[in-house]
């Protein structure tokens, strides 16, 4: 397990390259927008994770498991595959995970529209509120 104190050097970075982001004004850096919110959100919930003691030390989030699941799948979603733990606000972590997830390859990799890229940022705004709120829950602070 990463330690609390790399969980946050790890965090901070990310939120420092946003932060550089809105400055620049987000829709000049869709890759930027793209790449650290997905990154940040998986350390966020892993810390959260793992100070809850809902995943080993050793386990790791990875992105890539939030893939939203589509209507009437018959099998269970990758990330309840992945990581069977259950959590407050647990639905509303997820449905923002997702929607970071949908749209950070096109930010990336692709040719993206104003409008992702600010659907993106907020819903990761949002993420980050929720879990900031998590973690205070468990003695630890997120600038």
């Amino acid at each position: 397990m990463s330690s609390v104190a790399e969980h946050k050097r790890r965090i901070k970075e990310h939120v420092d390259g946003l932060q550089d982001a809105v400055n620049i004004g987000i829709e000049n850096k869709p890759a930027t927008v793209g790449f650290h919110t997905s990154a940040c959100a998986a350390e966020l919930l892993e810390l959260y994770l793992h100070l809850a003691n809902l995943i080993s030390s050793g386990k790791r989030v990875n992105h890539t498991w939030f893939k939203r699941p589509q209507k009437h799948q018959k099998i269970v979603p990758l990330i309840e595959r992945k990581m069977p733990v259950n959590f407050p606000n647990k639905e509303k972590v997820y449905e923002l995970l997702y929607t970071l997830e949908e749209n950070r390859d096109n930010l990336v990799y692709g040719k993206s529209t104003k409008s992702q890229i600010e659907v993106t940022f907020s819903a990761f705004q949002r993420l980050k509120g929720m879990l900031q709120k998590m973690l205070e829950e468990r003695g630890e602070k997120i600038e």
